[in-house]
């Protein structure tokens, strides 16, 4: 069965999405965090939520503010902002869109929650797992597991993309016009895989101390973000993925880095960031894993 969940959050922001449900009474859910430009209707997520649900496993996967492009956030007493979706939003806002999300799954009883992110929702995942850490949330008692589907050192990928001249040029420009009190003009066509604002730029690549935490090619970084999750931990990339390094030398060298006992990290072969055609696999894989943990 799928149901349509509406939601409310710390801040007052109303989210949406989709809960599928197996045949079978379950207090297990995986909740799906997705990443830029996306949302809870991808064929992706249709797959992995049927397979999931044979499991006996319910799956619940929403559209975060960061859905689509833009988009405005709605909040319960009526207002809304144009200040969401890939262009506009904030990534440390996550925190109260996943937040709201496991305590909307603990009311509808579930008591066993996997976290899953892809792409950004990685990012979103790590950063609020440590914020609620830090915070002694007490629903963090809930996860049982996180599961990180495509990593990405965001910082480093737009370095190779533009190079360190480009690069710094993008990065002089977006504070020249927050110097102007422009931050939600939109940076220049080349500046990033889609359209950004200033605003949102910044704080990829420059006020990210919080969120700049896959450094890839950092052979010194402890990766502490990671060690401070404690659940066991399903790490995956595709094959094609959106990484710098050889694939299997990455995971080698991460294998060195991370110390959860629990750790299952690997690739899938023949496929690409967002799982094509695997999407199947991918989600045989994530079962096996929640059964053995």
């Amino acid at each position: 069965m799928i149901e349509k969940i509406y939601f409310e959050l710390e801040d007052k922001v109303e989210l949406v999405g989709l809960l599928h449900t197996p045949q079978v009474k379950t207090d297990e859910i995986v909740i799906s965090i997705h990443g830029m430009q996306s949302n809870c209707f991808k064929k992706r997520e249709d797959i992995l939520a049927k397979n999931i649900n044979n499991a006996d496993i319910a799956y619940f996967a929403f559209n975060n503010r960061g859905t689509e492009l833009m988009c405005y956030t709605k909040k319960t007493d009526g207002r809304k902002e144009l200040n969401g979706g890939s262009v506009y939003e904030d990534v440390l806002e996550s925190y109260y869109d996943i937040k709201g999300a496991i305590d909307k799954a603990v009311e509808l009883g579930y008591k066993k929650i996997h976290l899953q992110g892809h792409s950004l929702g990685c990012t979103k995942i790590i950063y609020t797992y440590n914020r609620m850490k830090n915070e002694n949330y007490e629903m963090l008692n809930y996860i049982k597991s996180i599961i990180l589907l495509s990593l990405v050192d965001i910082v480093d990928c737009q370095k190779y993309d533009l190079g360190m001249d480009k690069y710094n040029e993008m990065l002089n420009w977006a504070e020249s016009k927050e110097q102007e009190g422009k931050q939600m003009d939109l940076m220049p066509n080349g500046a990033f895989d889609h359209p950004i604002s200033v605003k949102s730029y910044l704080r990829y690549f420059r006020d990210n101390k919080d969120i700049d935490f896959a450094k890839f090619s950092e052979k010194d970084y402890d990766f502490k973000e990671l060690n401070n999750i404690k659940s066991p931990l399903f790490i995956r990339w595709g094959e094609k993925d959106l990484v710098i390094q050889k694939l299997t030398d990455l995971i080698e060298f991460l294998k060195t880095k991370i110390t959860n006992a629990q750790l299952d990290i690997s690739y899938i072969e023949k496929t690409d960031h967002g799982y094509t055609n695997k999407e199947k696999e991918l989600a045989e894989e994530i079962i096996k894993f929640i059964k053995n943990n």
